[in-house]
């Protein structure tokens, strides 16, 4: 498959689930808020799905995928089945033990991801009640990672990146269900929520194990192993995880904190969904699918090949990133209120979440560069640098969010986890460099500056329409014109952006085009 055509298939299939996370969202705004039921569902929610996003999102790929693929191209699918089967079983019993004593231990687990929440005794014991329905998503959603590693790494991808549609799917009829009956910011939405996760992660699950069936694969687990390869696993993925997911820890850490901050965890929650977005659709189909591409050119020995995957890869992230920062940073309120400012989420709500987005956005180009380095270090079976890095990031993220968080409050949270991620990203990128493994080509360096002056144009254009287009945004004003003015200002911005872009020389049209078919041609 094409390099630009498998980013092409992950990148899509993530927007559509974004997209209907999006619808999701809005619904659970307008049912839960930012109240007391609104702050326990998302911290329910936010450790499951940290590791959805550790396991799911290519953290996990890191140590499995470079193993897998060694042993599917070296020694045959056989091989490949025993080592994938032997993996399956350690993980299941590492996932019962995990399972079974976080249901016990789940009062002073809540202590610890929300501490502020002792206060409230009533929000405490929702949230414990919460995570014991949410909890077992975990268990599902590693072994959800360890099929999609495989799928992966056989270079089949949509199956694997189509997955998060169905939890969105689910989410979607429930919290449906939930508005119609009336259960606004009531207890019982919060619980039914809950119960949507847990259903969306079996039926995840089944949907993965349905696709490596067709690909001629056992699923039975073996009995668990310490074989030298499993040892291996177990030596990169821990580093690897830690690595790859430094952006969803550092989130974690910042719910932690705000959590001393009334409606702050369901602020930064409402402001990470929307930079999820491009994050998702760049960052994560080039995380996913670069791995497996440079694991291949490198036991191939083809070292020009490796840094013209990494130069067009950093070349395509910069394209849509960029903007995307751009203009998250400029229009913040605008996104915020059409999307979610209605029933619960009132007006105030709509600016704390806004000032948060515009600082989570300044980030979102480092966010998108730690998915685009670190697979340099994976694909070379090193885990341990860029873990070494994460923790130096994750440092730094806790020490600027206990200073700024006195003073800024939710923001200031989002200020230090875009401080940390950029600390991250560099050391990824200039580390790679001194050591040979990455260098930028001339048409990369002649690129980034047009992308960046093409960006910042439209941001200029957007800032100076915005004060036209906000009276119609209010409230007042009916869904139908919110919409349809918010896509207008955003069609501008797109529009800007492309008309900047050849202007400038940062992207033309026909060269796309004929990079495109110069890849499919070459694979």
């Amino acid at each position: 498959m094409a390099l630009y055509r498998a980013f092409a298939t992950v990148g899509s299939m993530t927007m559509i689930s974004r997209l209907l996370g999006f619808l999701r969202d809005i619904l659970i705004a307008f049912v839960l808020g930012t109240g007391l039921v609104a702050d326990a569902f998302f911290v329910a929610f936010r450790f499951p799905n940290l590791f959805r996003r550790l396991f799911g999102e290519g953290a996990f790929n890191a140590a499995f995928v470079p193993l897998f693929a060694k042993k599917l191209e070296g020694e045959g699918q056989q091989e490949a089945q025993d080592f994938a089967r032997n993996i399956a079983g350690l993980l299941i019993v590492a996932l019962l033990i995990t399972t079974a004593l976080a249901e016990i231990f789940m009062p002073w687990l809540i202590y610890i991801i929300a501490p502020g929440f002792d206060e409230n005794p009533e929000k405490l014991n929702l949230t414990i009640a919460l995570t014991r329905i949410t909890f077992p998503y975990l268990a599902c959603m590693s072994l959800v990672a360890l099929l999609s590693g495989m799928l992966n790494a056989l270079g089949k991808f949509a199956a694997a990146a189509a997955v998060p549609v169905l939890l969105n799917i689910i989410l979607i009829a429930v919290m449906s269900f939930a508005a119609l009956v009336g259960w606004d910011q009531s207890h019982k939405a919060g619980i039914l929520l809950s119960w949507g996760v847990a259903i969306a992660g079996f039926a995840q699950l089944f949907l993965l194990a349905y696709c490596i069936l067709k690909e001629g694969y056992s699923l039975k687990p073996s009995r668990p192993k310490l074989t030298p390869d499993a040892k291996k696993f177990l030596k990169l993925s821990v580093p690897g995880i830690i690595a790859g997911g430094i952006t969803q820890i550092n989130i974690m850490i910042g719910t932690i904190i705000a959590s001393l901050q009334a409606s702050a965890v369901s602020y930064l929650y409402y402001a990470d969904r929307l930079y999820q977005l491009p994050l998702g659709i760049v960052g994560i189909a080039i995380g996913v699918v670069l791995l497996p591409e440079l694991s291949k050119q490198l036991r191939a020995g083809n070292t020009q090949a490796v840094m013209q995957t990494q130069n067009r890869s950093l070349e395509f992230s910069a394209l849509l990133t960029l903007p995307a920062a751009v203009a998250l940073f400029v229009i913040p309120l605008p996104l915020i209120k059409v999307l979610f400012e209605r029933g619960a989420f009132d007006a105030i709500a709509s600016q704390a979440t806004a000032t948060a987005l515009a600082a989570f956005a300044i980030g979102l180009p480092s966010f998108v560069l730690i998915k685009v380095f670190s697979p340099g270090f994976f694909a070379n079976e090193n885990t341990k640098t860029p873990m070494i890095y994460a923790a130096i990031s994750m440092v730094i993220n806790v020490v600027l969010s206990l200073g700024l968080f006195p003073v800024y409050g939710h923001v200031g949270i989002a200020i230090a986890t875009t401080i940390a991620g950029w600390a991250n990203a560099l050391l990824l990128g200039i580390t790679l460099y001194r050591r040979g493994l990455f260098e930028p080509d001339r048409q990369l360096m002649s690129k980034l500056p047009r992308i960046l002056l093409a960006s910042l144009i439209m941001g200029f254009v957007l800032y100076a329409v915005t004060p036209y287009v906000s009276p119609y945004l209010q409230l007042e004003n009916g869904l139908l014109i919110r919409l349809t003015m918010l896509l207008a200002l955003v069609a501008c911005g797109i529009l800007t952006y492309a008309l900047s872009a050849q202007l400038t020389g940062a992207a033309h049209f026909k060269d796309l085009k004929a990079g495109l078919k110069k890849n499919e041609h070459n694979h």
